[in-house]
């Protein structure tokens, strides 16, 4: 059951931006399965293939691979308002390297894959809205990659923490420190040092 929660977040989501008809998006929400995780839940394994396309009404969401030793490392986090799915696996029906779980209860809309490329097919709007998906996705991955090489860790933490500051009441500290980069020790004395200053 779906707890008493609307499409509305949804229908919302999709109309942002976009001079379409309300109607259209409430056509393309009709597809979206309800969905309810538990804290620890997994969205997705690594070994397997990404097959929902979710859309993240309430809760916190966690990416992470494992390293060459065997650790976590967190890729990504995903909070109220995203769109969750490994888009790689997703699109070329690869088995995913990353995992995604869930930091805390989410509840959620989703489509598969085949009810995706249906929409695309049968719906134009929702073809563009789909791409305009993807461009902030690839955008944001550049922004993330190239902040690891051209940014220190205090400014890619400020910059978490103008972003996303939600996380830090979600997350462990260790989470956001491979995220960012840095030891768990590290992250402590950036935290210090930043709290200092502002």
């Amino acid at each position: 059951m779906q707890s008493g929660m609307t499409k509305g977040k949804l229908i919302d989501f999709f109309n942002q931006g976009n001079n379409v008809s309300p109607v259209i998006y409430q056509q393309i929400a009709e597809h979206f399965t309800y969905k309810k995780l538990a804290k620890g839940d997994f969205q997705l394994l690594a070994g397997k293939v990404c097959n929902e396309y979710l859309f993240l009404e309430n809760g916190y969401m966690r990416a992470f691979v494992h390293d060459t030793e065997g650790k976590e490392v967190t890729t990504n986090f995903y909070i109220p308002g995203e769109m969750v799915f490994e888009v790689s696996s997703f699109f070329k029906r690869d088995k995913s390297k990353e995992n995604i779980h869930t930091l805390s209860e989410c509840e959620g809309w989703f489509i598969t894959f085949a009810q995706l490329n249906e929409l695309f097919h049968s719906i134009p709007e929702f073809r563009d809205f789909g791409r305009s998906i993807l461009v902030q996705g690839f955008s944001g991955l550049k922004s993330r990659t190239l902040s690891m090489i051209t940014e220190t860790a205090e400014q890619r933490y400020a910059e978490l923490l103008k972003s996303n500051p939600e996380i830090f009441q979600h997350a462990p500290l260790k989470h956001i420190a491979s995220f960012l980069g840095v030891t768990d020790t590290s992250l402590s004395r950036i935290r210090k040092d930043f709290a200092k200053k502002h």
